[in-house]
């Protein structure tokens, strides 16, 4: 019987994976990736690395180690200002977390009336340059102030000081992210607590602050990092006590030590980007508190606890509001407090040492660049972090880049745009004194928040449109013109919106960067101020404050608008 051979046919070779071919549109993108990288590396982060180096160098450009450092701590007077910096910081924190938590809680968690009213009170403080809560606590709280007996002898130029502006300057700041924590809960978790008889107070530590936790971290660095980074309260109203932050402009404007103060702006970022990296770790840590089966929670009428949320955020609203009335009186005052008939003439900036109305122009032309150039700057650039295809590592280095300006203070990165703008070997040193380098400036410092809305709105959008724009061979960017863009028209002009307001009313990161002909309105009260003319400062600070109120609700007449024919469009 003749056996049959089973020949088995040769195992074929491992077949290497395909390679999707990169089209045209994905080497475009690319490239405008690389070109958003290359922007960032020299608006951000050669700046910062120009003051880092200034640091270690004498004053003929020698590397010299540690000594500026040792010089620095050898003082008493300005190794003090580490301390009063962190303890100012700290107390300022605690202050303005809890007041926001109480003024978060009465807004999400009771039936109190005037909840509407209240959150856009609670909006004012975010409109105004942080030098007016300063000038308002000084006709307040001052040598001729108001209430100065409300201190019992203590003086606000100083801690006291400090630590009210501050507080009230950062109030918004906390309130938005502690509001949206709370806002954020399961009801049945509070069924549960009911069910099982826990008392009030109970289940408010076991329910309530641990589902707000990671909101009140959140909002603890932020402040912190806000408070301890500012400018405006404390070279206004801090008198003779010393912080980092009126240490580098003492040494920088005053003294024109640059070296030393290039060591205060690092000493000054060091919290700041201990308190980002921390922060950022927790929200790593955070988990999604709502499931899927999740009932929202809807506050039940409690007459007792309606009624004291009511009285304490009335409170809150009404020092705001002083704050704010106090800044406004004292502009249209003849001569405060002796006559205080209603006068224009503090309006008359042109007469006054601080820039004239030219300095008000120049904000606006600033602010207008900087929303419209910015605005399109980094929602591109978000498009293309996002949209991608592959190209991981160089992604996720542009994303590294676009958060880093969240870390650095204002004045350190004005120090370092004249430490790398302002050298002669650098090319670009022709904007050095235009009103250019101050929108810059202003872009980059400000980039961090914008880029990160313009992130989560266009995570909402379903990569599908791509997928299938990319399957008809339409251009990516016919596809961000007609799809992405009007979809995310809300982010555009919230953007826009932020960038326009905080270019007005920043004062940190441009004081050291602006020339004579380039002076600001935020500069000009900080002017005013130094030469005395408190009430012309206060006029210029209720200007701003008006012009950013008016760009607010102009902002939400368009958002409402466009959100209102949406709506039609939908129901058709």
């Amino acid at each position: 019987m003749a056996t049959e051979t089973l020949i088995l046919p040769d195992r074929p070779a491992a077949v290497a994976p395909l390679r999707q071919k990169l089209g045209r549109d994905d080497w475009i993108m690319r490239g405008a990736v690389v070109a958003l990288g290359l922007w960032l590396i020299l608006t951000v982060l050669l700046p910062i690395w120009a003051l880092l180096s200034k640091s270690f160098q004498a004053a003929d450009g020698s590397f010299v180690g540690l000594a500026n450092f040792q010089a620095y701590f050898a003082s008493p007077a300005l190794a003090n200002s580490i301390w009063h910096s962190i303890w100012v910081s700290l107390l300022s924190t605690v202050i303005c977390v809890l007041l926001a938590f109480v003024y978060a809680y009465g807004l999400t968690r009771t039936c109190m009336p005037g909840r509407g009213l209240f959150r856009i009170i609670a909006q004012i403080p975010i409109l105004a340059p942080s030098l007016l809560p300063a000038i308002s606590l000084v006709y307040l709280f001052g040598n001729q102030g108001l209430v100065k007996w409300m201190l019992f002898g203590a003086s606000i130029y100083g801690p006291i000081g400090i630590v009210m502006g501050e507080v009230f300057w950062t109030f918004p700041h906390a309130l938005i992210i502690i509001t949206t924590a709370l806002a954020i809960s399961d009801a049945r978790l509070y069924e549960a607590a009911e069910a099982l008889r826990a008392s009030p107070r109970r289940t408010f530590w076991t329910v309530t602050i641990p589902g707000a936790r990671y909101g009140l971290i959140s909002a603890v660095f932020v402040v912190f990092t806000l408070v301890i980074t500012d400018f405006g309260v404390p070279k206004v109203i801090g008198g003779k006590f010393n912080v980092l932050a009126t240490d580098i402009y003492k040494q920088v404007v005053g003294q024109q030590n640059f070296r030393m103060g290039a060591v205060v702006g690092l000493i000054l970022l060091l919290p700041a980007a201990l308190a980002f990296v921390v922060d950022q770790l927790m929200q790593r840590r955070q988990l999604a508190l709502l499931s899927a089966r999740a009932v929202p929670y809807a506050p039940r009428p409690d007459a007792t606890i309606d009624r004291a949320m009511l009285a304490i955020c009335s409170l809150i609203a009404f020092a705001i509001l002083v704050i704010l009335g106090v800044s406004f009186f004292a502009s249209i005052a003849t001569f405060w407090p002796y006559n205080l008939t209603p006068s224009f003439k503090n309006f008359d900036f042109d007469m006054m040492d601080g820039g004239g109305w030219r300095s008000y122009f120049n904000s606006l032309v600033m602010a207008g660049l900087t929303a419209l150039f910015g605005t399109a700057v980094i929602f591109a650039g978000a498009y293309l972090v996002e949209k991608t295809p592959r190209f991981r590592t160089i992604r996720g280095f542009v994303q590294f880049l676009a958060l880093l300006p969240l870390a650095v203070p204002g004045l350190v990165l004005g120090l370092g745009y004249i430490f790398f703008f302002n050298n002669p070997a650098n090319p670009l040193n022709f904007i050095y004194g235009t009103m250019a380098i101050l929108v810059i400036c202003s872009i980059s410092h400000f980039y961090s928040v914008s880029h990160l809305t313009a992130v989560t709105a266009l995570k909402q959008i379903d990569r599908e449109f791509e997928t299938v724009s990319a399957s008809l061979r339409v251009p990516f960017w016919r596809t961000f013109m007609r799809v992405t863009l009007p979809v995310c028209l809300p982010a555009v002009l919230d953007i826009a919106m932020y960038l326009f307001v905080n270019a007005m009313t920043t004062v940190s990161a441009v004081v050291f960067i602006y020339a004579p002909h380039t002076t600001l309105a935020a500069i000009a009260i900080l002017n005013m101020d130094d030469a005395g003319d408190v009430a012309p400062a206060a006029a210029m600070a209720m200007v701003v404050f008006a012009t950013a109120a008016v760009t607010r609700a102009i902002y939400m007449l368009l958002t409402q608008g466009y959100l209102a024919r949406a709506q039609m469009w939908r129901k058709r």
